[in-house]
């Protein structure tokens, strides 16, 4: 394999996590240092599956049924039934890139050697992403514990044939997919079953995939603030580094040096900075490295806990052999691993990060529209009343703003008991994170607004030039939409931009050293 991405499990990093939730498919082979506490883990498993003790998901019902036993000549049997059991989910199918980075996040855990499964069963995970052999997984069903029971189940189905995958672009079962691919489906041994199932990796999944697309929403909010505080000629006074040097807030203080940047050069700022006789300029305005700031904070420590997640061993129960404890003899012992609640909390405050940065930027056009605050034409119309401008494009935004605050309601207070009050708290991690999407678009959109209302705000101040950083955004922003001087429709205009935004390519406009600065450091 060529261009292989070698994974060591319990070790993968934010920068892998990335290109493996990227737009390209990535071959990927797991370190073959994990393979001796994988045959251990297994060893063990299989040796409590031949004795007369009873060990839960081994010989024993799962949940509330926990307290029944098994015959051993059920025991394969019995990791069947779970998988076909626990494959209710309903809902549209998930993203395909979200589908490939929980086939690996699922491998990876198993890879190190804690949940007693054979070699076979992590290889075949892996075969399939190679593959893209990709399971359907329907995107509603889970609460977040005792794992992403249901989603995971439709994950695993494939491995023995059943269900349904996407494979070259058709959905179609699995066992044909497995054939035209060339792989096998595998038999289940002792607790394998319950390994594959239970965990937190559909969750963590959809919440890192939101993570990194904050990161470039995130970055597109800082570049769109840019430009409209020179559109508005704001005052560059707040951005002074002593500010944010004495409240000492690391992301606050990372943003403003970005902000800094970013505008440095303007023609546009030098030419207001004598005469001017406004003393401060809005919120929206002067409060960007603050709010900005926080919500860097809060990204930060989201990619913290979400890499970790991502690096963890969350099925239950555990099984710890000698080479792993150095006791001479190994233990399965039950927890409770899976239980998602730090996947939830961090996303979240991913959903707060996504609707403050909507939410001000939102601020940010209406400061724009109102020629009392911004001091250019009504609306950022060039004949205002025969032209309308940016009137209904701003209640576009506002209304996207409004939505995003009902979606950051924080999923993690609610919990609903299940298995007959045996699961009686749990974390609704999984929806947690699959709302952060919707979210995101709503935030791009907006985003994607004040790009085009900035430059059209810009165009009311030449032939004055922005800082050449907002200059090459200006180009970005006119290949898509071109000054408007007579009303039109901006849909399709803020359509591509949006897009845009999601892709990362505003980020891309402006020069390397501000690319550097403006770079989040989550890792």
């Amino acid at each position: 394999m060529t261009n292989t991405l070698l994974l060591k499990p319990g070790e993968l990093t934010l920068q892998q996590l990335r290109r493996l939730c990227g737009p390209v498919p990535v071959q990927v082979a797991l370190d073959a240092s994990c393979r001796a506490g994988i045959r251990a883990s297994a060893a063990l498993v299989r040796q409590a599956a031949e004795g007369d003790a009873p060990v839960y998901g081994v010989n024993t019902g799962f949940g509330k049924l926990a307290s029944t036993r098994i015959a051993r000549d059920d025991l394969a049997v019995l990791q069947l039934k779970l998988l076909r059991s626990h494959a209710v989910g309903v809902g549209e199918p998930m993203d395909e890139r979200v589908v490939r980075l929980i086939l690996i996040l699922k491998a990876t855990s198993l890879a190190r050697g804690f949940s007693g499964v054979r070699e076979e069963v992590v290889d075949a995970l892996i075969a399939m992403h190679n593959a893209s052999v990709l399971p359907c997984i329907p995107c509603q069903g889970s609460v977040g514990a005792s794992g992403d029971l249901a989603p995971l189940a439709h994950l695993c189905l494939p491995l023995i044939g059943e269900g349904e995958v996407f494979y070259q672009g058709q959905r179609m079962a699995a066992a044909q997919a497995l054939a035209l691919a060339g792989l096998r489906p595998i038999t289940l041994g002792a607790k394998e079953g319950l390994a594959l199932i239970n965990g937190t990796q559909v969750s963590t999944a959809l919440a890192l995939e939101a993570l990194l697309a904050t990161d470039r929403l995130f970055e597109a909010a800082v570049i769109s603030g840019s430009l409209t505080l020179d559109a508005a000629r704001g005052s560059d006074g707040p951005f002074d580094e002593r500010i944010h040097a004495v409240r000492g807030q690391s992301g606050q203080i990372d943003c403003a040096a970005a902000y800094r940047a970013l505008t440095r050069g303007s023609a546009i700022r030098a030419s207001h900075l004598q005469g001017d006789d406004r003393v401060q300029d809005p919120y929206c305005l002067r409060c960007q490295p603050q709010v900005m700031g926080a919500c860097l904070d809060q990204m930060r420590h989201a990619a913290q806990v979400l890499v970790r997640e991502a690096n963890a061993v969350t099925d239950n129960p555990l099984v710890f052999a000698s080479t792993a404890t150095g006791r001479a003899e190994g233990e399965i012992v039950s927890g409770g691993n899976f239980h998602a609640e730090p996947v939830a909390l961090a996303a979240d405050a991913l959903a707060l990060v996504i609707a403050e940065v909507g939410a001000i930027t939102e601020r940010r056009i209406a400061m724009l529209v109102d020629t009392v605050v911004s001091r250019l034409p009504p609306f950022l119309a060039a004949e205002p009343g025969l032209n309308s401008g940016f009137m209904i494009v701003h209640v576009t935004a506002a209304a996207l703003a409004s939505e995003n605050k009902s979606m950051a309601h924080p999923a993690s207070v609610d919990s609903l008991p299940t298995s007959a009050n045996q699961e009686d708290h749990v974390s609704m991690a999984t929806f947690a994170a699959r709302r952060l999407t919707p979210m995101l678009h709503n935030s791009a959109h907006i985003v994607a607004i004040e790009l085009l209302a900035a430059a059209q705000g810009i165009e009311f101040l030449r032939p004055l030039t922005s800082s050449p950083a907002m200059e090459g955004v200006m180009q970005l922003v006119r290949g898509v939409s071109p000054a408007m001087m007579q009303d039109r429709s901006l849909a399709p205009d803020m359509a591509a931009l949006q897009a845009m935004v999601l892709r990362g390519e505003v980020g891309a406009a402006i020069e390397t050293t501000v690319a550097e600065l403006l770079a989040l450091q989550l890792a």
